[in-house]
């Protein structure tokens, strides 16, 4: 049996994380490295991730759930299952909330077997589309308006990352909700953050 290596600043990611996040992740962790002994444990875009000939699953611990990512989901069995799930909390899996909501470890288990497969044969991703010129709804760009910084950041996105915003701004079903979101943008835009900032590699 092989020795599982571990990377140190995953040790001290899943430490920062709330009780329920650590035993999610912890759990996660140990499946993936009882399925695939040869992983290789990295940090990538400041959270825990895991390559397998190449990129192979990320994971992250946000404040009331967890998520799961596979790297090629979209060429998996249950790719419209994770796409659907992964518009509630950007992960395969949905919303971690804690152990007992995660599927059963050997559904998860085949889930990574059905990932190392692909990645073994170097089976590729489908090339990605041209993203489409994104329209900026009006309340967002009047708020933008009222900072010159978060405007000059949004001018300067790239069509995905000004979608990014902008779809998580229209999914909100209340006024208020939207208000906030709105308001949560054109601060994170005046850090010159991205809508999944939280995922990008920190400089």
């Amino acid at each position: 049996m092989m020795a599982i290596v571990k990377d140190p600043r995953i040790d001290a990611y899943i430490a920062k994380q709330t009780p329920a996040s650590q035993k999610v992740l912890t759990h996660l962790r140990k499946l993936i490295h009882r399925t695939c002994p040869k992983v290789e444990e990295t940090i990538k875009w400041g959270a825990p991730a895991f390559n397998y000939y190449g990129p192979f699953i990320n994971m992250a611990g946000f404040k009331q759930h967890s998520a799961l990512v596979f790297f090629k989901a979209e060429l998996m069995q249950e790719h419209q299952s994770f796409s659907a799930k992964q518009k509630e909390a950007m992960g395969h899996l949905g919303r971690i909330t804690d152990l007992g909501v995660l599927p059963p470890d050997e559904t998860l288990k085949a889930y990574i077997q059905e990932a190392m497969v692909l990645n073994e044969t170097g089976t590729p991703l489908p090339p990605r589309k041209k993203a489409a010129p994104v329209e900026t709804p009006k309340d967002l760009l009047n708020a933008l308006r009222q900072n010159k910084k978060a405007l000059s950041v949004y001018d300067a996105f790239s069509p995905s990352h000004r979608k990014a915003y902008v779809e998580w701004i229209e999914e909100a079903k209340q006024e208020s909700t939207r208000n906030k979101r709105i308001e949560q943008a054109v601060e994170w835009m005046a850090e010159g953050k991205g809508r999944n900032w939280k995922y990008e590699q920190k400089k």
